[in-house]
């Protein structure tokens, strides 16, 4: 099963865009709006599969989403086939702390326009929806949210923050050390089974709207709307299927509900 641009393109309801930094944020924009990051697969104790035809089988044409591997993967389809110069890196995830963990995100710098930008659709939190010029440390607003990539000596990385609460909450730092397949092989293993992983143990969904953001992390429901956020508790399978297939839009079967509701105990 190949990759064939038109059906990606009618996945994410967006025209064909130009190899420009405009075209390559209607590109990021739509995806992140219209596939969901979500880690069923390894929480239901399945390694998800990186190769081609099994993106295109699980994302494409079965209606699921993915973890970045599956989803950067994706879209590293699609920008071999617009025509985008594009280098993939490994990141380590920080979230709020100092340094980050082993390298097991995937995202990519694109050179677009004579810059180059870091561009990620399959970040599972509240992460930049259009690409980030590199090579700068100013601050960089996108929507109500307000980002920069500052360089950190003692590590030789650079860093994403977000601006949050008045400070500044690193999300992941990486460098541009060559990528090779085994790398993501041995990532995505250790995403989808050690125990000190996030996406290994708990549930993570997340999904951009129109007006912000929304999330499922274990039972907790969040929803980001203008800059203000709600938040709910998920007390019912009944409600964990509504919510999995009606605001994210994944495709999942009864069993799959039923085993994600076994897992965060609900009835």
């Amino acid at each position: 099963m190949t990759f064939q641009l038109n059906d990606y393109l009618q996945r994410i309801a967006l025209d064909k865009p130009e190899p420009t930094v405009a075209g390559l944020a209607q590109l990021q924009r739509a995806q992140l709006s219209a596939i969901a990051f979500e880690n069923i697969n390894p929480l239901l104790g399945v390694i998800p599969e990186l190769e081609t035809p099994a993106l295109v089988e699980k994302i494409l044409d079965n209606g699921r989403g993915g973890y970045c591997f599956e989803l950067n993967g994706l879209l590293g389809l699609a920008l071999d086939e617009l025509g985008f110069a594009y280098q993939p890196i490994m990141a380590r995830v920080r979230m709020g702390r100092s340094e980050g963990g082993p390298r097991h995100h995937l995202a990519y710098i694109v050179e677009a326009e004579s810059q180059s930008w870091l561009v990620d659709a399959g970040f599972g939190g509240p992460s930049h929806f259009h690409p980030l010029v590199l090579g700068t440390e100013r601050e960089q607003q996108q929507g109500h949210n307000i980002f920069r990539i500052r360089y950190e000596d003692h590590s030789d990385e650079s860093v994403l923050e977000r601006r949050q609460d008045g400070d500044w909450f690193a999300l992941y730092s990486f460098d541009r050390a060559t990528v090779r397949r085994c790398d993501l092989d041995a990532a995505n293993v250790l995403c989808a089974t050690w125990d000190q992983s996030l996406l290994a143990q708990n549930l993570l969904l997340c999904r951009n709207t129109e007006s912000g953001w929304i999330q499922l992390f274990n039972n907790n429901f969040t929803k980001v709307r203008a800059g203000e956020q709600t938040s709910i508790v998920v007390e019912t399978a009944e409600h964990l299927g509504s919510l999995v297939r009606n605001d994210f839009g994944i495709a999942v079967t009864d069993s799959e509900i039923t085993g994600i509701a076994s897992h965060l105990g609900l009835v």
